[in-house]
C-alpha cells in the first residue's frame, strides 16, 4: 500500500504532516501550504521593524503627539518615550514561541537615540535570535497647549468684586486657590485645555483669565458658595473659528457680599442694636452683640442690608471688667478713657472672666465675643 505525504512545494523534500489546527490558522500566512524547514528559514523574519521612527514631543511639557493630539506621557525623560514608541513598532513574527526581548538605548546626540533590540524565541523546535536597531528621531515642537499659554490665550475671564468695598486678602486669595484647584483636577482627568493664563489685581478687586468658559463658571459658583453674593456673566463676540463659528469670551462679574464675617454693622431698619457677622452666604447671619441672640436678614434683605459698619471684630480692644450690675448689664473700664461704663451684657458674657474683648464706635460699647469662641 503507498504512504500518502506531504512535499516541500519549493525543494520538494518531505515535511511532517500538519494539524488540522494548523492548516486551517488564519495567523500563518501560507497556511495551506508547509515548506520544509530549510525553505522555511531562508525567507523566515523574526522581527518586523522600522527604519527609523520620529516622534513629535512638546520642548515645554514633554507631551506626545500620537494619532491626531497631544498626549501626556508622564515620561522622565525622552528616552523613556523612545523606548515606549519603539516597544510599540516593532513586530513579531506569529510562529515563534518563548519570545523575550530588551532594548538597549544609545544616546546618539540631543535629538537622536538608537535602540539596540535583542529578540531570542523558538521556531519549529530550533532557537532563534536576532538584533536590530532602530534610529528614534526626537522632533522638539509646541504643543497646542503650551502654545496657547505662550500667547496669552484665554477664553473667560472671572472678576472678583465687592459691594461697597474692595475684596479682602482673604478672598482674592482663596479665589486664587480655587482656579488652581479646579484646573488641577481637570488635568487629572486628561483635559490638556485646561489652564489659567493670567491673575492680575486691580483696584477694586481681582482678575482671573482662564482657558475655558467651563472653568470660569465653576470659580464663580465656588466663590458664592464660600462667601455669598451674586454672578452675572456676559458673552462678547471675539472670532471666528476655522469652521466659521462664531467665538465669544464670556465675562462672569463675582459681586460679593458688602460685610464678612467678623464685621460688626448697626443695622438701620431696627433697634436691636449692632451686629456682628457670622455669614453672608444666602441671609447675612450674625450675633447681636448686646444680647447674644442670633441675628438673620430677611429674604429681602438677603446677605446686604441696610446698615453701617462699627468695625470689625479683629479690632477689639481688652477692657477690664468692674462688676456684674445683674442679668442685663455690667460695668468695664473704658479702653481709652479708663472711666467705668454700664454696657449691654450679652448672653455669651462669662461673669467669671476679669477681662473682656469690648469695640467702641460711634453706637457705643459694646462686648463682644472671644475670637476663639464659636
Amino acid at each position: 500500500m503507498s504512504e500518502s505525504r506531504a512535499f516541500c512545494p519549493r525543494c520538494g523534500d518531505a515535511v511532517p504532516e500538519r494539524s488540522a489546527s494548523d492548516a486551517n490558522d488564519p495567523l500563518r500566512p501560507g497556511a495551506e501550504v508547509e515548506l520544509c524547514d530549510s525553505c522555511y528559514f531562508e525567507d523566515f523574519d523574526f522581527v518586523d521593524a522600522p527604519e527609523r521612527i520620529d516622534v513629535r514631543v512638546c520642548a515645554r511639557c514633554g507631551a506626545v503627539y500620537r494619532g491626531n493630539r497631544w498626549v501626556d506621557v508622564g515620561a522622565e525623560d525622552y528616552t523613556d518615550i523612545a523606548i515606549e514608541e519603539v516597544s510599540k513598532a516593532l513586530g513579531v513574527h506569529v510562529d515563534v514561541e518563548d519570545v523575550a526581548w530588551q532594548i538597549d538605548p544609545e544616546q546618539v546626540d540631543q535629538n537622536t537615540i538608537r535602540m539596540h533590540c535583542f529578540f531570542t524565541g523558538v521556531v519549529r523546535g530550533t532557537p532563534v535570535e536576532e538584533q536590530v536597531t532602530v534610529p528614534v528621531k526626537i522632533a522638539r515642537q509646541t504643543c497646542t497647549r503650551c502654545g496657547r499659554i505662550a500667547g496669552d490665550y484665554y477664553a473667560s475671564i472671572v472678576q472678583i468684586r465687592a459691594e461697597d468695598r474692595t475684596p479682602t486678602s482673604e478672598e482674592t486669595d482663596r479665589a486664587t486657590e480655587i482656579a488652581n484647584e479646579i484646573v488641577a483636577d481637570m488635568e487629572a482627568t486628561g483635559d490638556r485645555n485646561a489652564f489659567v493664563t493670567e491673575v492680575g489685581e486691580t483696584d477694586d478687586g481681582l482678575n482671573i483669565k482662564v482657558s475655558t468658559n467651563k472653568i470660569g463658571k465653576k470659580i464663580s459658583n465656588k466663590m458664592l458658595e464660600e462667601f455669598g453674593g451674586t454672578v452675572n456673566d456676559a458673552e462678547t463676540l471675539v472670532t471666528e473659528d476655522e469652521d466659521g463659528n462664531e467665538v465669544y469670551r464670556v465675562t462672569f462679574a463675582v459681586r460679593l457680599p458688602p460685610y464678612t464675617p467678623g464685621d460688626v454693622i448697626d443695622l438701620a431698619a431696627d433697634d436691636g442694636g449692632p451686629v456682628l457677622v457670622r455669614s453672608a452666604r444666602g441671609n447675612l447671619k450674625g450675633t447681636r452683640v448686646t444680647t447674644g441672640e442670633r441675628y438673620e436678614a430677611s429674604y429681602e434683605e438677603g446677605n446686604s442690608p441696610d446698615a453701617r459698619k462699627l468695625g470689625e471684630l479683629e479690632d477689639a480692644a481688652e477692657a477690664t471688667v468692674v462688676t456684674v450690675e445683674d442679668e442685663n448689664a455690667v460695668q468695664v473700664l473704658d479702653p481709652e478713657t479708663f472711666q467705668a461704663k454700664t454696657v449691654s451684657r450679652p448672653g455669651y458674657f462669662d461673669p467669671d472672666a476679669e477681662t473682656v474683648p469690648v469695640l467702641k464706635s460711634r453706637a457705643g460699647l459694646h462686648i463682644l465675643p472671644d475670637e476663639t469662641d464659636d
